[in-house]
C-alpha cells in the first residue's frame, strides 16, 4: 500500500494505517453507553488488534470510554489532552502522554502533531477531570486531520499547514440535535473550506442514538453525511467526500 488505510468503526473511532503504523481514535467498541445504543455492525476484536497508539481527543465519555480502553493492551501508548493522563494511568495505561495543543510525538516513521478542538473539556457535573480537549494531525505518507469534536475557529486555517491529504470531519452527534461546540453538516461544511483537504470523510455520525429513539426520529441516524456532502459541493468543491458507514474502510 503506497498511502494510507482508514477504518471508520463508528462514532469518531477510527483505525488508521501509515507506513506500518496502526493508530486508533477515541475508542468506542462496545455497543451501549447509557441509554445509548449502538446501531450498525459491532466491532470486531481484529480492528483494535496490533496497535501501536492510542489517541484520545477529549474526556467526555462517548470519547474516552473506559470500557472500551480496558479492552486494548495495557502496554499501547496512548495520548490524552493534559489532564487525562490519571484517568488513562488508572486504567492501567503506563506509556502514556500528556499533550497540549502545539505538541508532537512520534511512532515509528509517524509524527501526530496536536492542534486547538474548540470544545467543552469536562468529564461531567459529577467529575473532577477536566481537559482542554485537541485535534491531531497524523503525519507519514499522508496528512490526516482527526477533529475529534469542535466548533468551527478562525484558526483551522493553519491547520493546513502544510496541506492536508484527509480531514476526518465530524457532522453530527449521538442524538436528535446537537450542543454547543459540535459541527452540524453546514458548519463542518463551512470548516472544510478552511481547512482545504484533497479529501474528507465524516465521522461522528450514525452510531449512538437514544434507546428507541430511531423509531420516533430516526433521519439523524442517517442524513448528517449527505446533507454534509451536499454542502461541501458548494462551499468547498475541491474536496472529495467520501461516505463511509461504520464498519467501511477507503485507501487514501
Amino acid at each position: 500500500m503506497s498511502g494510507s488505510r482508514l477504518t471508520f468503526l463508528g462514532h469518531s473511532t477510527v483505525a488508521i494505517e501509515d507506513s506500518g503504523v496502526r493508530l486508533l481514535t477515541d475508542p468506542l467498541l462496545r455497543g451501549r453507553i447509557g441509554h445509548l445504543r449502538r446501531h450498525g455492525a459491532p466491532v470486531a476484536a481484529a480492528a483494535w488488534a496490533g496497535l501501536d497508539a492510542v489517541l484520545i481527543s477529549h474526556l467526555h465519555h462517548d470519547h474516552f470510554d473506559r470500557r472500551s480502553l480496558a479492552l486494548l493492551d495495557r502496554s499501547t501508548p496512548i495520548v490524552v489532552p493534559r489532564g487525562g493522563g490519571a484517568l488513562a494511568a488508572g486504567l492501567g495505561f503506563s506509556n502514556l502522554e500528556e499533550v497540549v495543543a502545539g505538541d508532537r510525538v512520534s511512532f515509528g516513521a509517524i509524527t501526530v502533531r496536536v492542534v486547538h478542538a474548540e470544545h467543552e473539556g469536562g468529564r461531567g457535573p459529577r467529575s473532577a477531570h477536566h481537559a482542554q480537549p485537541v485535534g491531531y494531525v497524523i503525519e507519514g505518507k499522508r496528512r490526516i486531520y482527526f477533529a475529534g469534536d469542535t466548533d468551527i475557529f478562525a484558526a483551522m486555517v493553519n491547520i493546513s499547514q502544510p496541506p492536508l491529504d484527509l480531514a476526518l470531519m465530524p457532522v453530527w452527534g449521538w442524538g436528535p440535535t446537537l450542543g454547543a461546540g459540535h459541527l452540524d453538516p453546514r458548519a463542518a461544511a463551512d470548516a472544510l473550506a478552511l481547512l482545504a483537504p484533497a479529501v474528507a470523510i465524516p465521522i461522528h455520525w450514525g452510531t449512538l442514538y437514544p434507546f428507541a429513539l430511531e423509531r420516533l426520529r430516526p433521519r439523524a441516524l442517517s442524513d448528517p453525511p449527505h446533507l454534509f456532502k451536499r454542502y461541501a459541493a458548494q462551499l468547498a468543491p475541491q474536496c472529495e467526500v467520501r461516505i463511509l458507514a461504520p464498519g467501511e474502510a477507503t485507501n487514501l
